[in-house]
């Protein structure tokens, strides 16, 4: 075994140990905060692991997952954010009674 195939082996087995602690963090979390920070972290740690995984396997096969991984992992963060911020993610318009448009379009001057 060489070197660097020792060093990335050491690596998954590093970044695997960073997933565990921010999944105690996803589910013991103080805030809400916390858990969306542990878990856009390990998004990208996943990301780290498939790059070093695509490494030792000597293949580009895995750039695709990576790349959806990252996207998966920034709308979840943004979505939960959002949550955060307001209570929702999608909002509807006709939510309000003063803006709800029935259909009736007759103006009553």
């Amino acid at each position: 075994m060489s070197i660097l195939q020792m060093a990335m082996t050491i690596t998954l087995v590093l970044l695997s140990l960073a997933i565990a602690g921010c999944m105690y963090r996803v589910l013991k979390g103080p805030s809400m905060t916390d858990r969306i920070t542990a878990l856009d972290t390990i998004g990208v740690n996943l990301i780290a692991m498939i790059a070093v995984l695509s490494m030792m396997l000597d293949t580009q096969a895995f750039l695709e997952v990576m790349l959806l991984v990252a996207i998966l992992a920034f709308i979840g963060t943004v979505a939960f954010a959002k949550y955060i911020e307001r209570g929702v993610v999608i909002e509807h318009e006709y939510e309000s009674g003063d803006d709800r448009d029935d259909g009736d379009h007759t103006d009553d001057r």
